[in-house]
């Protein structure tokens, strides 16, 4: 007589079984774990980046080799102003510096957003490259009124678009566009504070650019925040620079070729002459359009003033190209992700905002001045 406990002739023992059963389920667990695990590592721009140049290669490869070209080229053209951002950042925190300048801001949001503003629009980083310095001094407890403010001016103007500027669209454009970017920061700065003291504002950072420290221990002068200048002579120090280097460049670097991938793509089939074309002087409507244009569209500062220029000379209105590139240039695809790695839903479309407006009076306010002169 076969045993009841038997299957096809082996013996079916319950314990067994159940151990087995475990065993599948701990392999599940820790696939699962490894996969998120996996996922955090790389995250969304990579595997966004890998889902786009699968595609690209299956429909058309000749543009999976210009975008893979393009967003390379892009990488290493930054690379200087990342590594020196993510340097300096991470400096900050070993050597408990940012505490210093975090102290020295939180008592004067005024005068900081007015050199936040200043220093913004004349300083030669990019908004992709400053990040991580912002990210560092939102962690240190900056307020986010000042950073806001340089994150405006930070991508509208620097020394070598200047003299670019000035060159393809004259002096008085150049001089137009930086006191545009001192004044947008001027305005998104005062704004955001008188925001941020209502509450609505608290939480808007993502864990990057969260305060490291309560506010108590930031601004309370008790609380020893003297810098160690020659950090790298203590190994904790040390390390905390190498560790900050390293989590801080892996992250901005992910977004950044993400956003430089999906540049190569907006070049490739949004070409800007298409884009702003009817954007003529005659047009009553041409800064407003050329604001709800620029946000979306626009791609590179320097590309846009040969662009510009050439449109100028066929009749478009200064004020409105002075829109076009405001506008384009705080909301690039490579500023807007920047912004959106430290920035939370509702502070990121603050900015935005902020930009759109601040293109908008700008070049309303240059228009009023060329009927003027």
């Amino acid at each position: 007589m076969n045993n009841p406990n038997s299957l096809s002739g082996t013996i079916y023992n319950p314990g067994t079984h159940k151990f087995e059963m475990q065993r599948v389920v701990i392999r599940l667990l820790a696939l699962r774990a490894g996969i998120g695990k996996t996922w955090r590592f790389l995250g969304a721009p990579v595997l966004f980046s890998v889902v786009i140049f699968a595609a690209l290669l299956l429909l058309t490869p000749e543009q999976a080799s210009r975008s893979a070209i393009f967003t390379l080229e892009a990488v290493l053209n930054i690379l200087p102003f990342i590594l020196l951002s993510v340097g300096i950042a991470a400096a900050l925190k070993a050597s408990n510096a940012d505490q210093m300048v975090a102290r020295a801001f939180a008592g004067r949001p005024v005068k900081a957003i007015a050199l936040a503003s200043v220093f913004g629009a004349l300083s030669p980083f990019c908004s992709c490259g400053v990040i991580p310095l912002v990210a560092g001094l939102l962690a240190a407890g900056v307020p986010i009124a000042p950073v806001l403010a340089f994150c405006i001016a930070s991508p509208i103007m620097d020394p070598e678009m200047f003299v670019l500027t000035a060159a393809g669209l004259g002096m008085e454009f150049a001089l137009v566009k930086t006191f545009a970017a001192v004044v947008m920061g001027l305005f998104t700065g005062y704004l955001t504070l008188l925001i941020s003291k209502s509450g609505a504002l608290d939480g808007s950072l993502k864990a990057i650019a969260k305060p490291s420290c309560s506010a108590v221990k930031c601004t309370n002068k008790s609380v020893d925040t003297r810098p160690v200048w020659r950090f790298w002579r203590q190994a904790d120090r040390l390390r905390t620079f190498w560790n900050e280097t390293g989590n801080a460049g892996w992250f901005l670097g992910r977004w950044l070729a993400f956003a430089f991938v999906l540049e190569s793509l907006m070049i490739a089939y949004l070409p800007g002459e298409t884009v702003i074309a009817w954007l003529g002087d005659g047009n009553p409507l041409a800064i407003p359009l050329a604001v709800i244009v620029g946000v979306p569209a626009y791609l590179n500062g320097y590309a846009a003033i040969p662009l510009v220029s050439g449109l100028i000379d066929l009749g478009m209105s200064p004020a409105t190209g002075l829109s076009f590139m405001l506008a384009g240039s705080v909301t690039s695809i490579p500023a807007a992700i920047a912004v959106w790695t430290i920035a939370r839903p509702r502070l990121f479309g603050l900015y935005l905002i902020m930009a759109a407006s601040g293109a908008l009076l700008s070049g309303l306010a240059y228009s009023s001045w060329i009927e003027i002169v």
